[in-house]
Formats: C-alpha cells, structure tokens, sequence
C-alpha cells in the first residue's frame, strides 16, 4: 500500500493533481477562518446558541453551519461553501417537475 503511494509522485500528472488538489483544500480551509470585515463574532456566536438552546432538534441555521464545517457561525469568508449551489439545483429539479417545457 505504501509502495503504491510512492509510485503515484513518480508519474508527474498525478503528482500534480495531488499537490494541487491539497492545495486548494488547504486554501478553503484558511479561508473557512478567516472572519468577515464589520461582523462581531461574540454577538453572532450568542445568536447561534440561542438557536440551539431553542430548538431541541436543531434548525436550518444549524444545519448550514453543519455543512458549511462551522464557516457560517465564524461568519468566515468562505461560510457558504457549496450550499447556493446545492439550494439552486434542489430549485431548478423541483421546477421542472412543475413547469414542463
């Protein structure tokens, strides 16, 4: 097993889409943390554990934060990820059902 991961750095388009798919998973990770200008994080961290302590099951805002690795309760630049797209082709399958061409 680990004689095969050696033999993948030794063929060069292999290594370099392993280095740059590490580096933009290095790249969403810093900026997953880094805060957004002008949001106070103590008052939007207040705000989620009212939410929490509301709801017993959770809510939608938790659920994003979930999906978002907690970027959305840092209020990071990158807090939405992947959620608009997921949300816009949840809306674009549902529409088609509905309104047929």
């Amino acid at each position: 097993m680990l004689h095969a991961l050696f033999n993948c750095f030794k063929i060069p388009e292999l290594r370099h889409r392993i280095v740059f798919t590490l580096a933009l998973i290095v790249v969403v990770r810093i900026g997953a943390s880094i805060p957004c200008p002008g949001i106070n994080p103590l008052v939007l961290g207040e705000f989620f554990r009212q939410v929490v302590d509301q709801q017993d099951q959770g809510s939608v805002i938790g659920l994003f934060n979930l999906f978002s690795g907690g970027a959305l309760e840092n209020c990071a630049i990158f807090s939405l990820t992947i959620m608009p797209y997921i949300s816009a082709s949840i809306v674009m399958q549902l529409a088609t059902g509905v309104i047929p061409s």
